[in-house]
């Protein structure tokens, strides 16, 4: 058969390149004899062809991926600097006691807020420039850069998932290091609200 209007896709049912009516099979390297009619099983096939692997050498890191994994080690020092100095307040008519609001919503807590919602931004924006160097590499339907959206770490599990599939034995790094970052923080965190917790014991007991 030709090897005209070669798709750039592993092997699977496409439309006839000679201008039939319904679809041939191409098997990744020339167009084939079989042929199908349009819109049968084969369309599976068609819709989601073959992500075909790429080169042993292909970059299929690069610095946007590591950069988007190690953005929550920028916020890490201020979160952990965050000391709120619990204070209790009696309200109501009964003198009900609690937490006064202002020792919790400092400028500092703002300051937090405000730096995670950056990173956000900025991991979104790094996600789409990575989704298009893949592109580039030669990845073929990558892992859509909008579900980075729901959190970076979405985004870096499925990407990783998908480079290993082009890229076998390879690609699972950002994931191992985001574990190790996401067990890290988790350590940090228990300890804070073990001391956060600490605090609020002793202002209510200080109350009584």
């Amino acid at each position: 058969m030709s090897d005209g209007s070669r798709p750039e896709v592993g092997p699977g049912w496409y439309p006839d390149p000679e201008g039939g009516p319904g679809t041939r099979w191409w098997d990744g390297v020339v167009w084939t004899a079989p042929t199908a009619p349009a819109g049968g099983p084969q369309a599976v096939a068609m819709a989601n062809p073959v992500r075909p692997e790429l080169a042993p050498g292909a970059p299929i890191y690069g610095a946007l991926i590591w950069v988007i994994v190690l953005l929550p080690l920028v916020v890490w020092p201020l979160t952990l600097s965050y000391r709120p100095k619990f204070r209790i307040i009696e309200v109501g008519p009964s003198g009900t006691p609690t937490v006064d609001p202002s020792s919790i919503y400092t400028p500092q807590y703002i300051a937090v807020l405000l730096a995670s919602l950056a990173l956000y931004g900025v991991s979104v924006l790094l996600a789409v420039a990575d989704y298009r160097r893949l592109l580039r590499v030669g990845v073929v339907r990558p892992f859509h850069w909008a579900w980075s959206f729901l959190s970076s770490p979405v985004y870096v599990i499925g990407r990783s998932v998908i480079v290993r599939r082009v890229a076998p034995g390879r690609g699972l790094w950002p994931v191992w290091v985001l574990i190790l970052i996401e067990v890290v923080g988790l350590v940090l965190s228990s300890i804070s609200a073990v001391g956060y917790f600490q605090q609020l014991t002793d202002a209510l007991q200080s109350q009584t």
